[in-house]
């Protein structure tokens, strides 16, 4: 069922592996000399690009469940336990049940997506994704007619997870989609990245890819999928509804309220990079536009 979806990034538009392990590092300002050694086409909205250093680039990340400091993901996520791995498929479903792991990429077939990858922060990279579509595991559960959204939660392990000790958000971490926005062949749930399983400050085992709209809404090391007639809360929106909307498309014309999202800084540009324009919905338009048909993209932002 897989392979429905071309992809109009190439291989070579791809960030490199080492830039791609630390994504937050441009937008926090320590990306001094930049990355390099790689060309991107104006196409990808990218740039030439010059080396950091290996411990600079894995050391700064953010996943808030290991730590709110930019080192903290990379030294805590090595507690994380990701085998045996299970996901809980609830609600309005025929088959409801926790899956083991394995069970379900039995079943998927996993391929490779090269997606645009916009973070709400105003900077972006180009990841090859692997994985399968999440529309296959929903036909697998035997989603029911009267289900309209998707559920998503992260895995809760206090022992294993410092930073859930902190208040930063209401724990554990929550998301959700519009079913036709999670049956669309561009979501995944993504399995790892160069062709390597998912390191665990980068959601390992199991994470959702939704590569139009902005990052925080491909939910990290995922646990339970539920189906439901009702729009399930989101953790980013309950703790600050007005930064933060349900769907949280990618759109050059909305501004977040503290910084303007009509340009994005590509990670591996350098410091002094000019900034490029931001594509709406990141490049997908002529694929997912016609799900907001008539919507008013400002207010249901």
């Amino acid at each position: 069922m897989a392979n429905r979806w071309k992809s109009d990034v190439a291989a070579r538009d791809v960030t490199p592996e080492k830039i791609y392990m630390n994504r937050r590092q441009i937008m926090a300002g320590l990306a001094g000399a930049g990355l390099a050694g790689v060309a991107l086409p104006k196409t990808a909205h990218a740039e030439a690009l010059s080396p950091n250093s290996w411990e600079d680039i894995t050391s700064y990340n953010n996943y808030y469940e290991f730590g709110t400091g930019k080192d903290d993901p990379k030294q805590n996520s090595k507690r994380l336990t990701t085998a045996p791995w299970s996901v809980t498929i609830d609600g309005l479903v025929d088959r409801p049940g926790a899956y083991a792991l394995e069970d379900i990429l039995s079943k998927m077939t996993i391929e490779e997506r090269i997606y645009r990858f916009r973070c709400v922060e105003a900077w972006s990279m180009v990841v090859p994704w692997n994985g399968f579509e999440l529309a296959d595991l929903l036909n697998s559960a035997g989603a029911q007619s009267g289900a309209k959204y998707v559920a998503f939660e992260t895995l809760y392990r206090p022992e294993e997870m410092p930073g859930l000790k902190y208040p930063v958000l209401d724990w554990p971490y929550v998301e959700g989609l519009r079913l036709d926005e999670a049956t669309h062949p561009l979501t995944i749930m993504a399995t790892g990245i160069y062709g390597k399983p998912l390191p665990n400050q980068n959601g390992a085992p199991l994470r959702l890819v939704v590569p139009w709209k902005y990052g925080f809404k491909s939910i990290k090391s995922v646990v339970r999928i539920t189906l439901t007639d009702k729009q399930p809360p989101t953790s980013w929106n309950k703790a600050n509804a007005r930064e933060y909307g349900f769907y949280s498309n990618v759109n050059p014309q909305v501004s977040h309220p503290r910084w303007s999202q009509a340009t994005e800084r590509r990670i591996g540009g350098g410091l002094f990079a000019s900034r490029q324009d931001t594509l709406m919905f990141n490049g997908y338009a002529d694929q997912v536009a016609g799900l907001y048909a008539g919507m008013n993209l400002k207010k249901n932002f």
